[in-house]
C-alpha cells in the first residue's frame, strides 16, 4: 500500500517510525540491545573557487565524503564481543568489520536499514560508577571508524 494505508476508502498516513525500536549487527550478527546510536551522517566536502571577473557568485566543487565516527552506547551486559574487537585493535589487531543499524516498526519488522562499512572501535568508555544512584543503569559507548554509510 506504499507509504499510507487505505481505510474505508480515504488515505490514512502512517505514523513515523520510533527512534528507540532498533538493533545493530556486526557481521551479520546482533551484538545487544544499544540505547543509543551517534553518528548516522555523511557530508559532502565542499572546494570553493573563485573565477576571476564572476563576482555574482562562488563556484563549489564535490571533494570527498565526511562521515563522522558512530558512537554505539548500550547498558553493560556479559556479552564482552565489543570489549574483545577494541582490546585487539589496542593490541594492534586490527579487523575491519562490515555492520547494519536496522530501523524496526512496532511489530519489530525492518523497515530501514543503514550500512557501514569496513568500521573498528577507535574509543571505549566505562560506565560511571557512582554508588549514591543505585537506580542507574551502566552504560558503556563503543566509538567506531569507519569507511561509508549506505542505505541497505
Amino acid at each position: 500500500m506504499g507509504s499510507s494505508q487505505k481505510k474505508g476508502g480515504k488515505e490514512k498516513p502512517r505514523d513515523p517510525y520510533m527512534a528507540f525500536n532498533f538493533a545493530v549487527e556486526i557481521e551479520g550478527l546482533t551484538v545487544g540491545g544499544f540505547s543509543e546510536v551517534i553518528g548516522l551522517s555523511g557530508k559532502l566536502e565542499l572546494e570553493s573557487y573563485v573565477e576571476g571577473g564572476v563576482n555574482h557568485h562562488i563556484h563549489r566543487f564535490p571533494k570527498q565524503m565526511d562521515y563522522p565516527n558512530l558512537v554505539l552506547v548500550r547498558g553493560l551486559t556479559e556479552r564482552d564481543d565489543l570489549w574483545k574487537w577494541y582490546e585487539d585493535v589496542t593490541r594492534g589487531k586490527i579487523r575491519l568489520q562490515n555492520g547494519t543499524i536496522i530501523l524496526k516498526d512496532s511489530q519489530q519488522s525492518k523497515v530501514m536499514a543503514w550500512n557501514f562499512k569496513k568500521a573498528y572501535p577507535v574509543a571505549w568508555e566505562g560506565p560511571q560508577l557512582n554508588a549514591t544512584n543505585a537506580t542507574e543503569v551502566a552504560f558503556e559507548r563503543m566509538e567506531l571508524v569507519h569507511r561509508g554509510i549506505y542505505k541497505a
